[in-house]
């Protein structure tokens, strides 16, 4: 058996070089490069290794842990988890900065290789800098947080250990059932440690996506399910994005009269002008897709997690025959609620499910329900986001003025906060992963530095950020990044002065608002928020301006511009899209002193009878 000497740490960085991938035939690293923020527990051993590589494996410096960790599974989103990062960092804080973003891509089922520093395997210098010590276990360190937000986690105290890690790591990363972040604990003194490493285990390995075809038995149970509706509704998830399957839904809906209704990580499988499409379901659902999932008899969940957003905290489904049809690569998701599960590929299942069915259409009394329900969906909503004279518009006229200036093959990204209700109900995309939100998590910060991994993933795609102030001030230094490389960024920054979607929400619970808009904090003064200079001090191009006309011009601006431009308007933090949406169970207090919270618990109650708990 051939070998070569190398440290662990360089083993690792050979290794993800020799990962690759197939798309539309042309081979591609599997790996786009790795984040690194070094420090004590990784740069004499993974950055003198990633410095070996660089030619074949470019790193990319980030200005904090979990920024650069957001990017990495924003670029694999957006790469419909074919293309993957990893990210490196010390002990200590650098470590578990990553943790939220662990988080994030264990919600969202995506790929992202986590490479912690981690103490001495020796414990000759114990306690060595930032290392936590458990009085009871001598095992424990900082990176033991990760256990529960990694599919796969191991901690390497020797240097051949990192062979079936690694496998086993690979096997994880590209499994579309088990996908999912993997955490690689690098004790710091074994990423210096040498070994004979085979050979072979470094020769090229091409991934592709195992497609997993449906079970004859459960295939046949759901389409005679199917068949046999009379109200049949679609749920499109994020799956049908992985999948590469949104051509075969579109023709999967026309084909039998169906409708799709879309969740927050399926939005854009299925372009807003198709007949099929009823847009957004659930809490920031439209009032068409609502209508219909009310309704239904059969209900076709493709690649969802049917999270709460999506169901109404289990209230929106309120036909009692009501039955699901659970088509998804993991079981997990599949046989939720009682569904029937249809364990497979989007795209393969889809297309299965269709020759099952053969000829067979939706009634014809249903389709006409579902086409009026569009109409007057598309009635009602177009007056939220029409062009305003309003010195505070609210976010739907804003997202009006940035749809009017995109081009359908834009990327509009968003996260957390009331942005994502209202781009839910309103965005319309065109095309493909035009629609990336982070709602699995709901993770304020993520915004630019999401921003900044589509665009590295598809720089060919113009990619608009629209975030709030507060997620703004959350996490911002990955603009800087943007400039540094050269990726370039529209930012829309809304400033309603405060948590305004949470301010609401206390509201809409019987609360006063209390501790969430800054006038309505615990403050000796206001502080005049200049968010314009301070994207400039980043780097970035700005605009703060006036309205609605003004944001026009500026986005306009904004898109012949080379570098990231940030454009700041004010905006109302009270105004919200009334039509549409739907019930989310948010619990009130029994007991209060105030009349306000009494009525909101009362009005809680009667909801609660809707939720079809168990079922």
């Amino acid at each position: 058996m051939s070998t070569i000497r190398l440290t662990m740490a360089q083993a690792v960085a050979r290794f993800l070089t020799a990962q690759k991938t197939e798309i539309d035939g042309t081979s591609l690293p599997l790996f786009g490069g790795v984040w690194a923020i070094f420090g004590h527990g990784n740069v004499a051993g993974m950055g003198e290794a990633l410095h070996g590589v660089r030619d074949r494996l470019p790193t990319y410096r980030a200005h904090n842990e979990q920024g650069m960790a957001h990017a990495a599974i924003a670029f694999a989103k957006a790469s419909r988890r074919r293309r993957m990062m990893a990210c490196t960092t010390s002990i200590g804080p650098g470590a578990t900065n990553m943790v939220t973003a662990a988080a994030v891509a264990h919600v969202n089922r995506l790929p992202v290789l986590l490479l912690p520093g981690d103490v001495f395997a020796s414990r000759r210098p114990d306690p060595v800098l930032q290392q936590i010590e458990s009085f009871s276990d001598g095992t424990v360190s900082a990176n033991d947080c990760f256990r529960p937000v990694s599919r796969y986690f191991d901690r390497i105290t020797r240097p051949e250990q990192i062979i079936p890690a690694l496998q086993r790591a690979m096997t994880v990363l590209t499994d579309p059932a088990e996908c999912g972040p993997v955490t690689l604990a690098l004790c710091q003194d074994t990423q210096t440690e040498a070994y004979d490493y085979p050979e072979s285990f470094f020769a090229d390995k091409i991934w592709t996506p195992r497609r997993i075809r449906p079970d004859e038995t459960e295939l046949a149970e759901a389409a005679d399910l199917v068949r046999n509706a009379k109200k049949p509704f679609i749920v499109a998830g994020g799956g049908v994005l992985y999948s590469n399957a949104e051509r075969v839904l579109a023709d999967f809906a026309q084909k039998h009269g169906l409708f799709i209704g879309e969740t927050q990580a399926g939005k854009s499988s299925i372009p807003h002008d198709h007949p099929a499409s009823l847009g957004a379901i659930g809490v920031t659902g439209t009032g068409a897709a609502n209508a219909l999932a009310e309704e239904a008899d059969v209900v076709i969940a493709v690649g969802t997690r049917l999270q709460d957003f999506t169901t109404g905290s289990w209230a929106l489904f309120k036909n009692p025959k009501r039955r699901i049809v659970g088509l998804n690569v993991q079981a997990f998701d599949a046989t939720k609620h009682n569904a029937v599960p249809l364990v497979a590929d989007a795209r393969v299942g889809l297309e299965e499910l269709s020759q099952a069915l053969g000829g067979w259409k939706a009634p014809e009394v249903w389709t006409t329900k579902a086409r009026d329900e569009k109409a007057r969906w598309f009635e009602s909503a177009a007056r939220y986001t029409d062009p305003t004279n309003a010195e505070l518009p609210s976010d739907a006229q804003v997202i009006g003025a940035v749809q009017r200036t995109s081009s359908p093959t834009d990327v509009v990204v968003c996260a957390a906060g009331g942005l994502p209700g209202e781009l839910h109900k309103h965005w319309k995309a065109s095309t493909a992963l035009g629609y990336h939100m982070e709602y699995g998590y709901s993770c304020m910060g993520y915004e630019i530095a999401g921003g900044l991994g589509v665009k590295m993933a598809d720089p060919s795609r113009e990619v608009i950020v629209m975030v709030g102030d507060g997620s703004y001030l959350m996490m911002n230094s990955e603009l800087a990044t943007s400039v540094m490389l050269g990726q370039k960024l529209t930012v829309v920054l809304l400033d309603n002065r405060g948590y305004g979607c949470i301010n609401r929400l206390q509201r809409a619970t019987g609360g006063e608002s209390f501790n969430n808009l800054l006038q309505h904090t615990n403050h000796v003064t206001l502080p005049e928020l200049d968010f314009a200079a301070h994207a400039a001090s980043l780097g970035a191009q700005t605009i703060k301006v006036k309205g609605i006309g003004e944001l026009e011009d500026a986005l306009r601006q904004a898109r012949q511009a080379e570098r990231s431009t940030v454009i700041v308007i004010d905006t109302d933090p009270l105004a919200s899209t009334d039509a549409g949406g739907y019930w989310w169970d948010v619990a009130v207090p029994e007991v209060s002193v105030r009349d306000q919270v009494k009525t909101a618990r009362k009005n809680y109650e009667d909801a609660l009878g809707a939720q079809r708990v168990g079922d």
